[in-house]
């Protein structure tokens, strides 16, 4: 895999939906952290410069990229003309920061970030909304190569595309050209499904990997004692890549079979004050290089 960069994502210092998880934790010692431990690009977070002049500066002097940013979309619940004014502002945002992936997730009747058990609340779509998600998904993907950057989809814990069904229905009724996947082990593997399974048969259409680990005892914890998603989060659900039990040999192959090319990103999102955010990204680079060899 000769044409891959290592990223990580800064929720492991400052978590987007709870920020009293690493409220204390400034943005500049996030990225001078993430470059002290041998990354190369980062996604965008809560604490970052809303100017990308400011930000660049940042991130230069550090050797840093910006390769992702996060899109919460809702465009079963708000016009699509709305959806896209919002859209091409994140898109303008990544072409003056040099990205080539923004990553969208559909937030409407989202419980990701809800008081409620992650597992059995979740939203189910109707053929109406699959329809009506696909062609907004679609207009996304259109908008966005206008800048130079594609569309990936982030399936994610919570949310009306969560399970491998349900990737397999987005998958069927987007255009390939237009809309690609961000595939996210630790996601896939939090909900029970066969992360490896759903990899091999989009991987010539995967564009942007998250490599997120999970602890599988406090998945068990959260299901059977009907915790939140954020609780979960609080309670260490996820890991860095080597501390959990997801293959990420097997990822790299599969990867590796289809000469990927992009970024491999770090998301472990976790409470820093349990789990020291330079400490686990350490580790993650190690874990990640060590692998690597052994393709």
């Amino acid at each position: 895999m000769l044409n891959i960069k290592l990223g990580i994502a800064p929720i492991g210092w400052t978590n987007d939906d709870v920020p009293s998880l690493g409220g204390d934790i400034t943005f500049e010692q996030c990225v001078s952290e993430m470059a002290l431990a041998g990354f190369k690009g980062c996604e965008v977070g809560n604490k970052y410069p809303a100017d990308p002049r400011i930000l660049k500066k940042y991130l230069k002097i550090r050797k840093l990229q910006v390769c992702n940013s996060w899109f919460s979309s809702f465009i079963l619940s708000q016009p699509i003309e709305r959806v896209e004014k919002d859209f091409r502002k994140k898109c303008k945002y990544l072409k003056a920061l040099g990205a080539k992936r923004v990553g969208v997730s559909e937030q409407t009747d989202s419980i990701q970030g809800q008081p409620v058990p992650v597992f059995g609340k979740k939203a189910v779509l109707s053929d109406s909304d699959w329809k009506r998600l696909a062609a907004g998904l679609n207009r996304l993907g259109e908008v966005s190569q206008e800048y130079g950057i594609l569309t990936t989809y982030h399936h994610h814990m919570g949310t009306s595309v969560q399970t491998a069904a349900e990737v397999d229905k987005l998958m069927e009724l987007t255009d390939p050209s237009k809309l690609f996947l961000l595939f996210d082990s630790g996601h896939l593997a939090y909900c029970g499904e066969d992360y490896i399974a759903v990899l091999k048969k989009y991987a010539a259409r995967v564009k942007h990997v998250h490599l997120t680990d999970i602890r599988p005892e406090v998945v068990a914890d959260v299901k059977a004692n009907g915790l939140s998603f954020l609780k979960g989060v609080e309670n260490g659900t996820f890991t860095v890549p080597g501390d959990g039990v997801i293959d990420f040999k097997a990822i790299f192959e599969i990867l590796d079979g289809v000469n990927y090319e992009g970024w491999l990103l770090v998301e472990a999102e976790q409470d820093p004050a349990k789990a020291n955010p330079f400490e686990y990204a350490l580790k993650a680079n190690k874990f990640i290089k060590k692998t690597l060899k052994t393709l």
